[in-house]
């Protein structure tokens, strides 16, 4: 045996801190290199999963997937066919998981069919995908989805599409067509009636101690084993990691937290403090992303280092009660 080689019974060593260093820098590197992508991948991301939220999971999965892949490679790809690939195969995983879809074949309208009849005016089609709600992009079938969303909503070329989703180009006007004409149905169909819906008294709760800066309050309500997801800077785990996150805040002026619906869900939206009454959703900066058990917050996912997370954010913002606004 050789004996320069490690014993298997030895303890392993630790990382050295120049290796860490190094590969902090590569990621960081490449972060910069695909940073003005990042943009347009969420657009996509939040229309393929129907969330804002979900869209940029997808996101974050795409790029660490494509610095593993890349750490392969001898040479860079074409960047932008290359992610919206990647992305899309994760947006795709990540609907059939969320809807506990089996592994179906993904459109049947990639069937070739003569669908030149079915297609609108391209500019009439691009308006309605713009002004569509992101929750009907998921009434369609993800290929006619796919397709839809890159050429209406973010302009490509048939050719890109059919490269980065992988079809021909025949496959990708059949989809595109079919789907245009299943989103144009559903924008037309009249919307549902809102239905009755209460905020939590938790998350009013929680809010009104962070702006209150009451960071014991806020502390108090963290589960034990409460993670931290301070998105595209760093994460953490465990009450006393997490707790140190708010000293952050409590050092800044520039923020107002409203309990707020998005895609269905209550969030934090996050206002610049000298707008803390507004009603309107345009004036939000980010927001923050709650999960509970029994009580107690057992997550935290902070968009506030997202700086595009907004351009699909339709807040329904809810104001607290004046009995409840913190002085």
């Amino acid at each position: 045996m050789d004996s320069s080689l490690p014993s298997t019974n030895e303890p392993v060593g630790t990382v050295p801190d120049d290796l860490i260093g190094r590969l902090e820098q590569g990621r960081m590197q490449f972060l910069l290199l695909v940073d003005h992508i990042r943009p347009e991948l969420h657009r996509y991301c939040t229309r393929m999963t129907g969330s804002v939220a979900d869209g940029e999971d997808v996101v974050q999965e795409t790029l660490a997937r494509a610095y593993y892949e890349v750490s392969q490679m001898k040479a860079l790809p074409h960047l932008r066919p290359w992610l919206f690939r990647i992305a899309h195969n994760r947006a795709i995983d990540h609907w059939r998981h969320e809807a506990h879809r089996a592994s179906e074949p993904l459109d049947a309208a990639l069937e070739l069919a003569d669908a030149a009849a079915l297609e609108p005016d391209s500019v009439l089609a691009r308006n309605q995908a713009v002004r569509a709600a992101i929750s009907c992009f998921l009434e369609l079938a993800p290929a006619q989805r796919g397709c839809v969303i890159l050429k209406d909503v973010l302009e490509h070329s048939l050719d890109e599409i059919a490269v980065e989703l992988n079809l021909s180009v025949p496959a990708v006007k059949a989809a595109l067509s079919r789907g245009r004409a299943a989103l144009h149905r559903l924008t037309e169909a009249p919307p549902p009636a809102p239905q009755a819906r209460q905020m939590s008294m938790s998350l009013r709760r929680y809010a009104s101690l962070f702006n209150a800066h009451d960071w014991e309050g806020v502390r108090a309500m963290l589960a034990g084993d409460v993670k931290l997801d301070l998105v595209s800077r760093r994460k953490a785990a465990g009450r006393s990691e997490v707790g140190s996150y708010f000293n952050n805040y409590d050092r800044a002026a520039d923020w107002h937290l409203t309990p707020a619906w998005l895609d269905g869900r209550e969030v934090l939206a996050v206002l610049p403090a000298a707008h803390a009454s507004a009603t309107h959703a345009s004036v939000a900066r980010y927001f923050i992303a709650l999960e509970w058990v029994d009580g107690g917050v057992t997550s935290i996912r902070d968009f506030r280092y997202v700086s595009y997370i907004t351009q699909e954010t339709l807040f329904d913002l809810t104001e607290f009660p004046s009995h409840e606004r913190p002085t």
